[in-house]
Parts: structure tokens; sequence; C-alpha cells
């Protein structure tokens, strides 16, 4: 009996291993596409240009933010939901996106311009720990799955509220116009330096949340459970609280509002691990960086006099999917 527990378990362990290196695949192509297509869906690299400095300056940048961005989401709404255990959690519909645009929109305006280059990713992550530090109090007096996320959509419509205030109240109408069509989220015309600039912080972001796999599993047993297996629900939610303040709160800060993200692939990749919380992290930070360069490529490809931004795209993709999973939910109670 042990042996065939043991056999199955090598077994999905190894299509999970097959799963991964699939997505790393992927990942990589549209990794490699990026760098190459030109707005239009053409390969061509235009006249004055050379070839080396095309890539780094312009499409580089664009690329590598592109992906830690959709890998931190979808990083971020693995743990969420797992944390959670409700399917709808994810950092735009709980508000921490909004959260973060109001933390950069805040550095942006009243931040000193000499360091403006690094104040305004500080100003992200701390907007983006307040809305974390807000849902989890107000979660703690309703933690059924609709108060959950009507305590998210109420610290979501505030967010919004006190930026349009912050633009409404803005000296420079050319600066707010500016910011109005950077919250609609995008990767472009950002240089290198900039890109670099946030990197530690995801990274660090991304390996607190990846070491909340064990726990998160644990945790999906039951609180009894946790509690014999060693876990503290407190040390688990400062955890998760300092990884998705970094990771989301640096990326959006960034690109500007890019929601949906964590809801889709957390969804999508969920039935191929077995509906493992712990199994799921690194997929989804694999899937969300795929999904979002596969987005931005659809951008560029698209034969539109004006280019897309990638949140009104993400926001095309996931809310089918959060109709369907709200009509499942329906369905099953």
């Amino acid at each position: 009996m042990n042996s065939d527990v043991h056999a199955a378990s090598r077994s999905l362990l190894l299509g999970i291993n097959e799963q991964r290196y699939l997505l790393l695949i992927i990942v990589a192509v549209l990794f490699c596409l990026s760098l190459i297509l030109a707005p239009g869906g053409s390969f061509s690299i235009p006249d004055g240009f050379d070839t080396s400095q095309l890539i780094l300056e312009v499409r580089l940048p664009r690329t590598l933010l592109t992906f830690i961005t959709g890998a931190s989401l979808g990083l971020s709404g693995a743990v969420l939901q797992g944390y959670s255990h409700n399917p709808l959690a994810e950092s735009g519909l709980l508000g921490i996106n909004s959260w973060a645009a109001l933390g950069a929109v805040i550095a942006f305006y009243f931040g000193p311009l000499a360091t403006l280059a690094w104040w305004v990713p500080l100003g992200g992550i701390i907007g983006a720990a307040v809305g974390l530090a807000a849902l989890g109090w107000l979660a703690r007096h309703s933690m059924s799955m609709t108060g959950f996320i009507l305590a998210g959509v109420a610290l979501s419509a505030l967010a919004s509220a006190l930026t349009t205030l912050a633009l409404n109240l803005a000296p420079n109408p050319f600066a707010a116009l500016e910011v109005i069509f950077w919250l609609m989220g995008s990767a472009s015309d950002k240089g290198l330096p900039q890109v670099l600039l946030i990197i530690p912080a995801v990274a660090l972001g991304c390996w607190l949340l990846l070491r909340t796999g064990p726990s998160l599993y644990g945790w999906s047993l039951g609180p009894d459970v946790a509690a014999t297996m060693g876990i503290s629900p407190q040390r688990l939610r400062t955890r998760i609280m300092l990884g998705c303040g970094l990771c989301v709160g640096s990326t959006i800060a960034m690109t500007g509002s890019i929601a949906f993200v964590g809801l889709v692939v957390p969804h999508l990749l969920r039935p191929l691990v077995r509906h493992r919380p712990d199994k799921l992290l690194l997929h989804s930070l694999l899937g969300g960086g795929a999904l979002l360069l596969l987005a931005d490529t659809l951008i560029r490809i698209l034969p539109m006099g004006n280019e897309l931004k990638l949140g009104v795209v993400t926001a095309l993709i996931g809310t089918p999917v959060l109709f369907h999973l709200l009509y499942r939910q329906r369905q099953e109670e």
C-alpha cells in the first residue's frame, strides 16, 4: 500500500516538474519573440537604429518588465487564493493594485525630484502594504467569501477615489493627463535602469511568497492540522503581506494598474497540480509571466493606429473568467 502511495506521489511530482519545464520553454519562446518583434508585427529593424542598441534600450526593458510584472501578479494571486481559500482573491480585486497605484501617484507628486526614480517604486510598495494591512483588518471581522471580496472592492473604491482626488488637485494638468494614461497599464517607455531598480524588491518578494508553499499546504488542511504542523498564522500572514507588497507594489508603480493576471493564471493552472496550493506557486509565477508576454505580443501584432494598453487587454481577458467563476460559485451554493 505504501509503495503504491509513494509511486503515485512520485508520478505526480514528475508530472509537475515536466509542466514547469514546459512553462519555462513557453516563457523563453515568448521572451525571445518579444525581443525581436517590432510594432505592427514585423521583425525588421527601423532605419537609423543599431540592432544591439534597439534591443538593449527599447525592447529588453519592455520585455523584462512585462515578464516580471506578470510573474509577480500570477504568484501573488496564487498565494492570496491559497491563504484565503478563495478562488476570487487577486491583488486587483482586493484593492492591492489600486493602493499601490495610489502610493506611486502620491510619491510622483510629492517625492523629491532628485530621487524620484526610486521614490515612486517605494511609494507603490508602501501603498500596497497599507492596502494589505487594511484588508487583513477588515477580513478579521468578516471571513466569509462574500465579505472578503466586498472588503477588497470597498478598499479598491477608496483608493481609486483618493487617486482621482490627487489627480484633481494636481497643479499641472499635463502631469495629471500623463498619470491617467499611466494608470491604464503599460510596460512600454521604460528604460533598463528603471527596470533594474525594482528587480531586487521583486526578487525578495517572490522569494518570500515561494517560501510560503509548505505553510499554505498545511493551512489548506485546516487550522487544527496547521497548528500541529507548527504553522503560525501570524507569521504566514506577515510573510504574505511583505511578499505581495514588494512584488505588487514595485511592479504596479512601474507599469500602472494591470489586473486579473492573478485571477486568470491560478484558475487555469490549478487543475494541473491537483489543486495543491504549494505546487501552484511556481506554476503561477511562470504562467503569469507567459500570459503577460503573450498579451504584450498580441498588442504589437494588432493593426491599430494607437497601441492598446496592457491593462486594457488583461481586463478584457480577465472579466469573462471572473464571470465564469462567479457563475460556478453560484451553481455550487
